[in-house]
């Protein structure tokens, strides 16, 4: 079997089938043998009837006794039952009968006599156990079940893929495998680790003998991604150290100058960070570093040394951002920091007038600006750089994996700082950041107080509004932040535009402004002019005030369902409030009923204001998804892999990955063949971030 062999010519799998597993990412048959299941059930524990009990699970072999399908005249259709089936099955100890809904169909497919293996719960109705809609099979001497009898993989089904199908459709599959299947797992590393090559795990993940054999293919299959992601940073690291850069001229003068410009003094962990990036600006490769810090930090303030060292040194400079608002501040900042240092510093967006763009370009071209700060507008084709040798990207996970790689190739490797509020166990940023050198602020700029943390739910809705109209009246301004802005009749959400009108009628004293991400730029950056201004008491605004929106006298924040955000979101909406002296309040408003995750999820924030704990606990609750892909450009998601569950397997796949590398990093030896192909087939849209091979071979 080859990776490229289309689901479509499975047994079973016609057209209609195929669109759906192409709907969750199975287009070949390697791809299906790939989607592992999420739990398993035991279906080993045959019963016999006398001994069943009432919801525990269990198998059963029986007859056939009776059968009947009723079907429900149509004023009698409550709850949409069109008809009822029912069979009477019995043992040598007992009878007991099973009920089926809206499935007349299986109706022919159960014959009076014949013998039927049954896995389910059964509960009581009217004192009598009985199983109602379980899983069975017509049981036929010596024919080997794929659904019970056995340990039974549960996958994650959709509409129109049940649990028997996808468990068919994956066993003809495995049967298309031979023992000369492609392991790119290299042998070495599968003896070191002891684990199973390639054929076993599928069948061990997908139909194992045992608990144990289930988990060592797991194993398998978890170190497999872990590695793979490791060697791909690796690959990258290589490419970057064989690179030349432009060396940074960065004297103590210029550094003491800027200093004088601020109003504060650097943290130590400011100095620390800033004092690395320095060092790197001097060498005569890129940097390429990421800068790591909770919300408020002082990230920025770091970077603008790096800026500086740029200009002094007769470069250009870019900054690309995520909105425009943040561009417009980070522009003032700048401003603010190098006055006197005849620095041009110019913004980029997409809003501004066609004429104001092109002599912008322009500009850019014969290098008269020397920093421009700008959204995605700044890698459109029509920006063309004199000589730009830095760039720096702010909260990088707000852009695509190929938005993030076209900025540096504006310029001849330049150097390459990265800017992160959503801070990482540092054991873990390592690992997803192998490839970066990490700089990490860990302290508050001094002054700054601990935004005091309150959940409540939806019967003191009226405490929280008169919490906000008596800060109000002390002199202090508030946001109240919607998860959505239009009211959706399928879900129960509050909505930004309903609302408003409610807010503005009750806060009627206060001036009140809306704010989301459908205004027109122009309209966005007046709004937040008059918050910041004072001339809007309350901003009712979607979560578009998460990133870039600075207004000291901000400390009061409502988020409204916070069930709908991550830990983590919810902590950089937490971090708005937290940029002066005043006290801030973070109160979260939920609903009444919740789950027990989400209660959990929310006493999280509640107990810590600790960045590194709350993305700990985010990663562990959300799972792996595509943790990597979003936090780190260029790799691949993770389909059964967690970082952070599986930071032992992560640290040892790194090592490995990293002799590898070291040995050959080309990846030209015969026994490191597969490994190539595997990079070449499996992740061919990454190719980006290994062009060194390409280069070489």
């Amino acid at each position: 079997m080859t990776h490229t062999e289309p689901i479509r010519y499975l047994k079973g799998v016609g057209p209609k089938k195929e669109e759906v597993f192409n709907r969750i990412g199975i287009r070949t048959q390697e791809d299906l043998l790939h989607y592992f299941p999420f739990r398993y059930e035991d279906r080993r524990n045959f019963k016999k009837i006398k001994e069943i009990k009432e919801n525990e699970f269990c198998v059963i072999k029986a007859k056939i006794l009776a059968r009947n399908l009723k079907k429900m005249p149509y004023f009698m259709r409550a709850r949409r039952v069109k008809n009822i089936l029912e069979i009477a099955i019995s043992d040598d100890t007992a009878v007991v009968n099973c009920t089926w809904f809206n499935q007349g169909y299986l109706y022919d497919k159960m014959e009076v006599g014949e013998t039927l293996i049954i896995y389910g719960k059964p509960r009581m109705y009217d004192g009598k156990l009985k199983f109602v809609a379980p899983e069975f099979e017509v049981f036929e001497e010596g024919e080997d079940s794929l659904n019970l009898g056995r340990i039974v993989g549960i996958y994650s089904s959709t509409q129109n893929l049940g649990q028997k199908f996808i468990r068919k459709t994956i066993s003809l599959a495995l049967d298309n495998l031979d023992v000369q299947t492609r392991d790119s797992l290299p042998f070495d590393v599968r003896r070191e680790k002891n684990l199973p090559n390639i054929v076993q795990s599928f069948k061990g993940i997908h139909f194992p003998q045992s608990f144990k054999e289930a988990q060592t293919a797991r194993e398998r299959f978890i170190f497999e991604e872990l590695f793979f992601s490791q060697i791909l940073v690796y690959l990258r690291k290589a490419r970057h150290r064989q690179q030349t850069a432009d060396s940074f001229s960065v004297g103590p003068k210029l550094i003491e100058k800027l200093k004088q410009n601020f109003k504060f003094s650097l943290t130590a962990s400011q100095e620390k960070a800033l004092n690395e990036i320095l060092e790197d600006l001097k060498k005569t490769y890129p940097m390429h570093r990421l800068l790591q810090g909770d919300v408020g930090c002082g990230k920025t303030v770091v970077a603008a040394f790096a800026f500086a060292s740029a200009v002094s040194s007769g470069f250009q400079a870019a900054f690309m951002v995520p909105t425009e608002i943040l561009a417009y501040q980070h522009a003032e900042t700048f401003q603010n920091l190098f006055k006197g240092f005849g620095y041009k510093v110019e913004v980029l967006v997409s809003s501004l007038p066609k004429a104001e763009v092109e002599k912008i370009h322009k500009e850019i071209s014969e290098g008269k600006i020397d920093i421009v700060i700008g959204t995605h507008a700044l890698i459109s084709d029509s920006v063309v750089f004199k000589n730009l040798r830095f760039v720096a990207i702010d909260e990088q996970h707000k852009f695509g994996v190929a938005q993030r790689a076209l900025l540096p190739k504006k310029g001849i490797n330049p150097h390459y700082l990265i800017m992160s509020a959503t801070p990482i166990p540092r054991s873990l940023a390592l690992s997803l950041y192998g490839d970066l050198d990490l700089s990490v602020i860990t302290e508050l700029p001094a002054g700054r107080i601990i935004p005091k943390t309150v959940w409540v739910t939806e019967k003191k809705r009226q405490w929280v509004y008169d919490f906000i109209e008596e800060k109000i009246s002390k002199g202090r301004q508030a946001y109240i932040i919607y998860p959505v802005i239009e009211e959706n009749e399928d879900e129960d959400l509050r909505s930004l535009e309903v609302m408003y009108d409610d807010l503005k009628k009750h806060f009627d004293k206060f001036k009140t402004g809306m704010f989301h991400g459908k205004l027109p730029p122009k309209e966005k950056l007046s709004v937040i002019e008059k918050f910041r201004k004072g001339a809007i008491d309350i901003l009712i605004s979607t979560t578009v005030v998460e990133v870039g929106v600075n207004v000291e006298n901000a400390t009061i924040m409502v988020v409204e369902n916070p069930e709908r955000f991550g830990l983590a979101q919810l902590h950089q909406l937490r971090g708005r409030i937290q940029r002066s002296s005043y006290e801030p309040h973070f109160i979260l408003l939920s609903a009444e009923e919740l789950s027990e995750d989400v209660v959990k999820r929310l006493k999280v924030l509640e107990v810590t204001n600790d960045g590194f704990k709350i993305s700990e606990e985010d990663l562990i609750l959300r799972g792996p998804g595509d943790f990597f892909g979003q936090m780190q450009h260029g790799l691949p998601e993770l389909k059964i892999a967690n970082p952070l569950r599986d930071l032992d397997l992560l640290k040892e796949a790194r090592v490995f990955a990293y002799d590898i590398i070291k040995t050959d990093p080309d990846l030209k030896k015969q026994e490191h063949r597969f490994i190539r192909e595997k990079i070449d087939s499996l992740y061919g849209e990454l190719k980006d971030s290994f062009s060194l091979l390409e280069e070489k071979a």
